[in-house]
């Protein structure tokens, strides 16, 4: 069936959802925007926008033409991730803090949103729904990305200090779990 299709548009959108998880970025959003002293949300959000669609539709080509492999871009994302979460539970600082202005695309839009479980997982929807509802999918999953980003610091707020601090070591260790889980299922050991 080609055309739009409301039911794959939700199926999407769910499962994108599920894989770009930016309710539990919000502890990592507000380290970066205390880092950087604020997150630039349409910046953010545009590039994000892009970086999904320009992947659903040439990743492949792309990774081929500069010679990776999906399971390579995979792994590399994963470590970015990893050290995003090593940041989190121990307090320590790893990336760079000369350039805030960029933190709104590294590593915020790329690879913590729009990440290499993003794209992996955007390149097996294409396998099994109608480009035109994913696409859909992620203009929504973007609209919602915009909103959290927007609204960070009544987020913060509304959790407290104490809250984000919780928050923060407890999706550290999920975010290094999903590095780890990323890293293994891209190696062959």
């Amino acid at each position: 069936m080609d055309g739009f299709s409301v039911k794959e548009i939700v199926s999407v959108t769910m499962i994108l959802f599920a894989i770009i998880d930016v309710l539990g970025a919000i502890p990592v959003i507000i380290e970066l925007r205390a880092k950087a002293g604020h997150i630039q949300s349409e910046k953010a959000s545009i590039a994000v926008l892009v970086l999904m669609i320009g992947f659903l539709y040439a990743g492949n080509a792309l990774l081929k033409l500069i010679g990776l492999d999906l399971a390579s871009f995979a792994i590399a994302g994963s470590f970015v991730i990893f050290f995003i979460a090593m940041e989190m539970i121990l307090g320590i600082k790893l990336f760079r803090e000369e350039m805030p202005e960029t933190v709104s695309i590294v590593p915020l839009a790329f690879p913590l949103i729009a990440g290499a479980g993003t794209m992996t997982t955007l390149l097996s929807l294409k396998s099994q729904f109608q480009t035109q509802n994913i696409v859909v999918a992620i203009v929504l999953n973007t609209l919602f990305v915009y909103l959290v980003l927007k609204y960070v610091k009544w987020l913060e707020k509304l959790l407290g200090k104490t809250g984000v601090n919780i928050l923060r070591k407890a999706f550290g260790v999920i975010l290094l779990a999903i590095a780890i889980k990323l890293f293994r299922s891209n190696t062959h050991l």
